[in-house]
């Protein structure tokens, strides 16, 4: 019964999004309302307790939010400058054959573009250029959708991944490496997915060693990245390192190019070097050390008290989430996007009134999201202290035994079917 209720948030979730086709900032809501309740009727939060959970969860949001915003402000910085289009321009006149346009534009460069900005970016920008290209509908939006979903955990500059260590309490050095691992495996499969998306099993065949050549290379950029500390950027890297394998590939499946082949390479240069400043700046913040100390000594976080459920749950004392401010990688975010705009601002790439559009469409587009997401993580740190997400994970435990290593991933798709995010999934 006890393992019944402490599911009770999740299902409200679950209906209200499959059965009323809330969205996820509503549903959200109304699931951390029935945790609330379920946690003071049954599992015995008292105010103090609840008093704590909020303040965590506080700090929680700030911290995964922190990322998501300023990851969307920086490519609402280089889409306003027409930067994003002339990346995407410049893809197709490397080859005519479709396979491998859909590997390049469809797996690598959507991958790209869940490295520094996520929230549906990948599908929205490159399902209209496959179309343009000739490809189905059908195909035009599956094939992004399939091949940016590998770089989702390391992607918008590791909002996910801070999210699973700030829900967890495990470091980056604990979770990094295992899961840098399992993901670039996942790429190479995606990779086939895609080829097989564009033309068949024939495709697959046929583009074989290209797509595991170009998906060996990203898993390793990713893998390496979060090795060295830098799991904010290891989507962002893994995909540069695909496009450095993938573009002298693309030249053995040239095909016939007519004049619109030819690239303007200053145009694409000017259009990559505010990306090449976010690199440049993350790895002067994390690989230089008296710059990274210097960033690292203002923190921000609070010491919580010993709490406990009239059931005998108990949280130990300790501190909320720390939040390094001018080190975070939501700082380091705010850093490239001001060099970003400044270099694309000396270019001439921006029309009057660019600044005021840039700052509307960041804040109308994560305005909801951040709602789904706040209500989520408040939901799970008042199901974690009340003890409801112990009762589950024992009950799980119970009920699949040894398998449970098989069932775990289709928790976390559940999850993130059921919230919309996979940011919202790890935190829940």
């Amino acid at each position: 019964m006890m393992f019944i209720l402490a599911l009770l948030p999740v299902l409200v979730i679950l209906s209200l999004m499959l059965g009323l086709r809330w969205g996820a900032s509503r549903a959200g809501a109304a699931g951390y309302l029935t945790a609330l309740a379920v946690a003071i009727a049954t599992f015995g939060a008292g105010p103090q307790l609840l008093a704590v959970a909020h303040g965590k969860a506080l700090l929680l949001t700030i911290d995964v939010l922190f990322i998501i915003w300023m990851a969307f402000l920086l490519f609402r910085v280089a889409d306003e400058a027409g930067a994003i289009k002339t990346i995407g321009r410049a893809l197709p006149h490397l080859t005519t054959d479709k396979g491998m346009q859909a590997l390049l534009i469809g797996w690598v460069f959507a991958s790209f573009l869940q490295g520094v900005g996520g929230f549906g970016v990948p599908v929205a920008v490159i399902a209209p250029i496959m179309g343009g290209l000739g490809f189905a509908p059908l195909a035009a939006v599956v094939i992004p959708s399939v091949g940016h979903s590998w770089a989702v955990t390391f992607g918008s500059l590791g909002s996910s991944f801070n999210a699973m260590m700030a829900a967890t309490g495990l470091p980056a050095g604990v979770l990094g490496l295992p899961s840098a691992l399992f993901l670039g495996a996942a790429g190479i499969g995606v990779g086939l997915m895609v080829a097989h998306a564009a033309a068949g099993w024939r495709a697959v065949r046929r583009l074989f060693v290209p797509a595991l050549s170009i998906g060996v290379a990203m898993a390793l950029g990713q893998y390496i990245a979060v090795r060295a500390g830098l799991w904010n950027i290891g989507a962002f890297i893994g995909s540069l390192v695909g496009m450095a394998v993938g573009f002298p590939l693309a030249r053995r499946f040239r095909g016939e190019m007519d004049d619109n082949g030819k690239l303007d390479l200053r145009e694409l240069g000017i259009a990559i070097s505010g990306y090449a400043a976010l690199i440049a700046i993350t790895l002067g913040i994390q690989l230089i050390p008296g710059v990274r100390n210097t960033l690292g000594q203002v923190r921000f976080s609070l010491d919580f008290p010993e709490v406990s459920t009239t059931l005998g749950y108990i949280t130990p004392a300790g501190a909320g989430r720390q939040i390094p401010i001018f080190r975070h990688a939501g700082a380091i975010l705010l850093y490239a996007s001001s060099a970003a705009y400044l270099i694309y601002r000396l270019a001439g790439w921006y029309a009057p009134n660019a600044g005021k559009r840039i700052l509307h469409g960041t804040i109308t587009k994560v305005i909801s999201s951040s709602v789904g997401i706040a209500s989520m993580v408040a939901m799970a740190v008042v199901m974690q202290h009340a003890g409801m997400t112990e009762t589950l994970a024992q009950g799980l435990a119970q009920g699949t035994g040894r398998f449970f290593p098989l069932v775990s991933p289709w928790i976390g798709a559940l999850g993130a079917f059921m919230t919309g995010s996979n940011t919202n999934s790890n935190v829940v």
